[in-house]
């Protein structure tokens, strides 16, 4: 038995001692091998004690032309619960949630979940023995407001992660050119828009830092730091000019409220450079609360439709330009029959007698157009300009999804009806590019939207944008010619425009109203159209170029299509021209023979009244100083008898505007720049800032237009 122990002893010794060597033997291989099964221990243990974060960087910020920021990164905060003990043992006070009742309650108002929910939540990851717990999407995107009231209430395990988001302080202003981006997995990216267009220019990138550390987190002596800086994006500046863009997104908002149309499409043009000033559609969205989009594209450069009787702009200049256009000539109006078809007038086929061809684009008659495009140009000369003005090809504006229209263009009928602008199918920015050439001694220019690209860190342009002429499809002359024969659709007595007159400009244009389609067939009704125009002013050297359409306004039955399209227009146009400080061309009647205003700056109060009043019928002083600064309009300027003069003393205060004229507003304006929003047209009726109240430099005046009554 004793023997047999032995044995057993021996063997147990042996078994242990091989076993021993073994891992002694593992051991020394480990402590002196570079790799085991292939795992670099050195660098194993490295990332075992190495801590790293991430360095934020921003997004870079797109402004309009004038440096007003329209989108940029605002900081936000992500709120979570800790919730596992462990985390505060010894610590006092405890840094886990230690009443989830409490917790609960407090926090429930603030973010704007029930307190039963929070509740929840926090029991839930103590039963799982979670680290930290969160509170879905009401916990993100926590403004520093809300993260500052819940830190006043010293809530035990509240703890906050500070993120960024896109912002846009305008809200739904210029949205679908802007566009928005979005924080995905803590990047911002672009989803539409200028946001997407200019990703690469945008786009931030992420620092990082890692050093090795200990078992408890504490960096070590030698921690082997290494850093790489974080590189912000860089700034986007735009050709938008934020006050016009207002003037535009008040107008259409507006007519929206009031007409309920199903797409309102709108944008303004410098057409000498072919820089976009403004652009909107309707319906539009919010980039910071997203919710439902009704319409993500943008409108003008990605919605094809058949653009009606504006597209005779360019019918009528291909006739002028061939010289095969005589204006006085005569012709039938009312119907015309091509193979297989009859045309008609929009009186319903009855026209007006026999009339000249320019009483024709007054009147904007499809009989006329369809004569010029079949018998006196020519459908293949009509061709071969519309493919000069770039009808068939797409812009190249610096937008995305831009769209392509699509020629009819086959049979007489097909040639007839594209002349006046159905069948065949365009964008609305191919035709405002086109119509740059009328603007433009017939130059035609590309459009575009960015301006330069800066350094958000130094400022530097790394990329600028140029105008761009890409064709000359019509003379000078010629151009001229069409924008005196738009103008008289504005002034004529049977020019179709009547209504989009100016106050203070001339202006040049036309009207279109575009059949829809549907299942293949027009659709009826005085409602189911599109109402548009295009038009410049002045109109002897156009600075602004606008295109409005208005799809399907719900009209009552004493109003025209035309009305909400004419109130867009001459409300952006009129203020704009104003605010662009462009000298009215029709303030001087040319049958009066125009005063010089005399330079009374500097001179006592009471003498400078005297000697204006001698000359001019309409002298108001502003304010009750002892001394004139300045004098509205400007001394040299040429004026008639009885044009408002504005004599500023040095101690100015608001005057009773009640009667002023738009123009007279916005000189005052200007003079003591002021932020203006007017509404209506007309003369002043109401204002915000009370007669006499000391005016502010940056204040803010409203005023309410209307048209004189009558007696």
């Amino acid at each position: 038995m004793k023997k047999h122990n032995n044995k057993s002893s021996a063997f147990l010794m042996v078994a242990f001692a091989i076993v021993f060597f073994i891992i002694a033997g593992r051991f020394i291989y480990i402590e002196t091998a570079e790799t085991v099964e292939g795992v670099d221990l050195q660098k194993w243990a490295e990332d075992i004690r190495t801590s790293s974060y991430e360095i934020d960087a921003d997004r870079g910020k797109i402004y309009d032309k004038n440096g007003m920021v329209l989108a940029y990164d605002r900081p936000t905060y992500r709120i979570y619960a800790i919730v596992d003990p462990e985390y505060s043992a010894n610590l006092d006070p405890p840094r886990h949630v230690t009443d989830p009742g409490e917790t609960a309650n407090k926090l429930a108002p603030l973010l704007d979940i029930e307190a039963s929910e929070i509740r929840k939540t926090i029991e839930e990851g103590q039963e799982n023995e979670r680290f930290q717990v969160e509170f879905g999407s009401s916990g993100r995107s926590i403004s520093q407001e809300t993260k500052e009231e819940i830190e006043e209430l010293e809530l035990n395990g509240i703890a906050f992660k500070q993120e960024s988001k896109r912002y846009y302080p305008n809200g739904k202003f210029a949205s679908h050119v802007i566009g928005f981006a979005r924080s995905q997995d803590g990047n911002i990216n672009g989803v539409t828009g200028i946001e997407k267009q200019m990703e690469e220019h945008l786009q931030e990138e992420k620092g990082k830092i890692s050093y090795e550390r200990d078992k408890y987190g504490t960096k070590l002596l030698d921690p082997n730091q290494v850093m790489t800086e974080p590189e912000n994006g860089n700034d986007v500046h735009l050709t938008i000019d934020q006050k016009i863009q207002t003037f535009l997104e008040d107008a259409l908002s507006q007519v929206d409220e009031q007409y309920s149309p199903e797409k309102i499409m709108a944008a303004v043009m410098d057409p000498d450079t072919g820089e976009i000033l403004a652009m909107s559609n309707r319906p539009s969205y919010n980039p910071n609360d997203i919710g439902e989009v009704d319409n993500w594209y943008n409108d003008i450069v990605s919605y094809t439709f058949e653009p009606g009787s504006t597209m005779k702009i360019f019918t009528w200049a291909a006739a002028i330009e061939e010289g095969v256009y005589k204006g006085s000539d005569m012709f039938k109006s009312g119907t015309y029959k091509v193979p297989g078809h009859t045309i008609g007038d929009h009186n319903n086929g009855e026209g007006w007698g026999p009339i000249s061809y320019d009483e024709g684009f007054q009147r904007s008659s499809n009989v006329a157009s369809s004569k010029i495009a079949l018998e006196v140009l020519g459908p293949t000369k009509l061709r071969k300009y519309l493919t000069d003005f770039h009808f068939d090809e797409k812009t190249g504006i610096d937008l995305p999804n831009e769209k392509n229209g699509r020629f009819v263009f086959n049979k007489p009928s097909e040639q007839a009806t594209t002349s006046f602008g159905q069948g065949s199918t365009f964008t609305a920015i191919q035709l405002m590019t086109a119509a740059t050439s009328v603007a433009n001694e017939g130059k035609m220019m590309r459009p575009y939207m960015l301006s330069k690209i800066t350094s958000s860190e130094t400022g530097e342009v790394l990329k600028e944008n140029k105008p761009e002429e890409i064709g000359q499809p019509i003379s000078e002359s010629t151009a001229k010619q069409v924008r005196d024969l738009m103008g008289t659709v504005v002034t004529s007595e049977q020019g179709t425009a009547q209504s989009f007159k100016l106050d203070d400009y001339t202006l040049a244009g036309k009207t279109g109203t575009a059949q829809m389609i549907e299942n293949g067939s027009y659709l009826t009704g005085r409602n189911n159209y599109i109402f548009s125009f295009m038009g410049m002013a002045p109109k002897e050297d156009p600075e602004l170029l606008m295109y409005v359409a208005v799809q399907q306004p719900d009209l009552e039955v004493t109003e025209l299509g035309s009305e909400p399209v004419s109130y867009i227009t001459r409300t952006v146009l009129e203020n704009s021209l104003h605010y662009m400080d462009i000298q009215p061309d029709k303030e001087v009647d040319e049958s009066v023979s125009p005063l010089t205003i005399p330079d009374v700056i500097g001179n006592g109060t009471s003498t400078a009244e005297d000697e204006l009043k001698q000359t001019f019928s309409n002298v108001e002083v502003i304010g009750n100083g002892g001394e004139v600064t300045a004098v509205l309009p400007q001394p040299g300027s040429k004026v008639v008898e009885n044009q408002r003069i504005m004599v500023i003393t040095d101690k100015p205060t608001m005057p009773d505007l009640t009667g002023y004229s738009a123009r007279d507003v916005h000189r005052l304006v200007k003079h003591f720049n002021l932020n203006i929003e007017t509404m209506g047209n007309g003369f002043v009726e109401k204002q915000s800032i009370p007669e006499g109240s000391s005016i502010k430099e940056g204040g803010y005046l409203v005023v309410e237009l209307a048209p004189p009554r009558e007696e």
